[in-house]
């Protein structure tokens, strides 16, 4: 490829590379076009255009990547079609991302542009470019808010004073963020009152601070959270610490037209916080301070999206690329961040002064009360409850919403199935029509299949069946369901018992006066590699919604996942599954990929890969309907080469299948799915 240049003197630039929208793997590279006299003028890097395809014989929607004054190529180069758009989408450095991630991951780089650049808003256009005509430059303004101290940073002094981040040493955190360092961060497990009255997780606030600290620079900052419960913490957090225009949120619940003006405002001059769930970290941000993810074991950083980069990755990669500051921070580590701290890669850092709940698991305790000790609220959860709902709000966490998440046959015990689909039976609601967990179906004359019995009983309980029970045990105090049905994030300070499911717990003023833990045997029984540390998560989370002191009680579980939540140790425990992981070779010990399709489709693929990966090969085995599925392990060294070898596959496997349809019935979709690091096969 000749060397990038500048638009040249009288005329703009002669050729142009373009990356196609187009989901065909084979067309996962940059192609030169020449730009006709009337269009110089208006290309620049970034902006969306239209070129023809040979191949195709149609017009392509596409994005200029770089400009030059000339082509390696030996022919004569196509011209462009048209511009469709002069306003620059597609930063540099977003590009650069979206080629090392598709590389990393055996995909296509325009699979990942479209995660980052929303669909064209053409309102949104104009009025950018109008506003922009008008604008004026503007400096960052850090706001010196009284939940913190600040110092004023010399070498930043012109931007304002710089934030502590509290509860930490001084020097830990926005010293790592002045020398771009890296780190995993055990955040307080507590919550904060911010001076407008709310009360957000100190997480947020730690998040705020840091983001805070990169603006003082005049650089931007990346905040990634998994949820909108999340990420409302956050911008409540960053109105302590920020002016608003300092804050821009970007994320998948907005429409198009947001999104779209929130890429704009970030694509700005101006240094922004930008807020949001994994799509955030591929956001644009030429001058990036750090960047900021809370809670990276949470499954929604996971991208279901071809080439399924994990969010965690992104910022990873993002961060060598730009040198950034990263943080990961959260309650519990996930053993993938215990690598990187192990390894060398990320420093620790904790809170100062170290504030450890006060967890009780029920397992501890001694069995005065004979069987009552092993119902699923022992007596010793009750009469915690009892005491704290007196003074406020008390939080009860169960595993399943609903009210009974499974059904059994009554005559034969096994679990009651659809007669559509085979999925099994539950009950939303008390007296409720049971119905199909899979597909919705209502259970009308429902017999089971096994004994042709015709009668039904509840197995566990869900939330709305715990919320009937303690509304009986505690009468006249109020009952609060919060699930995926009942979306609540803040409840008030007033006696009340909030039953919620894992994640969806709101926030109480001040913290619960008392926190039960309930089905934890039910949620460790879960068949999945990464159980064990989610339960810890799901349980640290939890627990850091809790008043200062005020009791946890985790009920029924022990062992050393208690001993951790108790002593608050909760990075030894994550250690030890690392620590086993390694034993067995198992992620994120190792590196994995799935390879799945047509039984000669995936044979051909493993016999092209090393010798020393092909021997740690787990497979095929059979996946109807999709054909054989394998699990290619190997180590971080060879991911180039693994990526390399089943990428060209998967091209071949596109081509061929192009070929044999021919060109008027071919499909985007090749016959072979390769997904790197995907843990979900070890817990079928």
């Amino acid at each position: 490829m000749p060397a990038v240049a500048d638009t040249p003197v009288g005329g703009g630039p002669r050729v142009v590379r373009v990356m196609v929208e187009s989901p065909l793997p084979q067309l996962d590279r940059l192609f030169d076009y020449a730009v006709p006299e009337r269009l110089r003028e208006q290309i620049t890097p970034g902006i969306r255009v239209r070129v023809p395809l040979r191949s195709a014989g149609r017009i392509a929607d596409g994005f200029v990547v770089e400009t030059a004054s000339s082509s390696e190529h030996g022919g004569d180069l196509s011209e462009i079609d048209d511009v469709v758009s002069t306003v620059s989408v597609l930063a540099p450095e977003v590009w650069r991302l979206a080629r090392a991630l598709a590389d990393r991951a055996g995909g296509s780089a325009s699979d990942v542009v479209r995660l980052a650049v929303p669909p064209r808003q053409v309102r949104v256009e104009k009025a950018h470019l109008a506003g922009a005509e008008n604008a004026s430059p503007r400096h960052p303004e850090v706001v010196d808010p009284s939940t913190s101290p600040t110092d004023v940073d010399p070498s930043v002094e012109d931007h304002g004073p710089v934030p502590v981040v509290v509860g930490y040493r001084s020097t830990d955190l926005a010293g790592l963020v002045a020398a771009r360092g890296r780190a995993a961060v055990d955040a307080v497990p507590l919550l904060v009152e911010l001076p407008d009255g709310s009360w957000v997780g100190h997480w947020a606030l730690t998040a705020a601070q840091l983001a805070a600290v990169s603006l003082a620079a005049g650089d931007n900052a990346v905040v990634a959270v998994p949820d909108y419960r999340d990420e409302e913490h956050v911008l409540q957090a960053l109105a302590a610490v920020l002016p608003p225009d300092r804050v821009v949120r970007l994320d998948s619940r907005q429409s198009n037209a947001d999104r779209y003006r929130a890429l704009l405002r970030a694509r700005g001059d101006e240094p922004v916080v930008v807020v949001g769930n994994r799509s955030v970290l591929l956001a644009p941000s030429t001058r990036l301070g750090v960047i900021v993810v809370f809670d990276d074991g949470d499954p929604s950083f996971s991208e279901p999206l071809a080439p399924y980069v994990h969010a965690r990755d992104t910022a990873l990669l993002r961060q060598t690329q730009q040198e950034s500051a990263l943080v990961f921070l959260g309650h519990s580590r996930s053993t993938d961040v215990q690598r990187l701290v192990e390894i060398g890669f990320l420093a620790e850092v904790r809170p100062d002064p170290r504030y450890q709940p006060r967890v009780v698991p029920t397992v501890r305790q001694a069995a005065s009360d004979g069987f009552a000790a092993q119902a699923r609220i022992p007596s010793s959860a009750y009469a915690e409850a009892r005491a704290a709902v007196e003074h406020g709000p008390v939080l009860i966490q169960v595993a399943s919403p609903g009210y009974s998440p499974r059904l059994a046959c009554v005559d034969c015990g096994d679990t009651a199935r659809c007669l559509r689909c085979n999925g099994p039976l539950q009950q939303r609601e008390r007296g409720a029509t049971p119905s199909c967990a899979w597909c919705g179906a209502l259970a009308v004359s429902w017999h089971c299949r096994t004994c042709e019995g015709t009668r039904m009983r509840a197995v566990g309980t869900g939330a709305s069946r715990t919320a009937d029970e303690l509304g009986k045990a505690f009468p006249g105090v109020r009952i609060i369901v919060s699930d995926g049905a009942r979306a609540l994030t803040h409840v008030d300070d007033a006696p009340a018992i909030v039953v919620a499911t894992r994640g969806a717990e709101p926030v109480a003023p001040g913290g619960y006066r008392a926190v039960l833990l309930l089905d934890g045997e039910r949620m460790l029984a879960r068949e999945s590699l990464r159980v064990a540390e989610d339960c810890l998560r799901w349980w640290a989370n939890a627990t850091a919604l809790a008043a200062r002191r005020a009791p946890v009680v985790l009920v029924g579980v022990g062992g050393a996942i208690a001993s951790a939540l108790a002593t608050w140790e909760l990075a030894r425990f994550v250690s030890a599954e690392l620590a086993d992981r390694r034993v067995l070779r198992f992620p994120p010990a190792v590196r994995v990929a799935t390879v799945t399709g047509a039984v000669e489709t995936v044979a051909r693929a493993l016999d092209d890969l090393p010798d020393e990966v092909r021997t740690e090969t787990l497979g095929p085995v059979d996946v109807d309907p999709a054909g054989v599925r394998a699990i290619v392990r190997f180590d971080y060294a060879r991911g180039h080469d693994v990526a390399l070898a089943l990428r060209s596959q998967v091209i071949r496997a596109a081509t061929d299948r192009r070929k044999a349809l021919g060109q008027k019935r071919a499909r985007a979709v090749p016959t072979l799915r390769v997904r790197f690091d995907d843990v979900e096969p070890f817990a079928d």
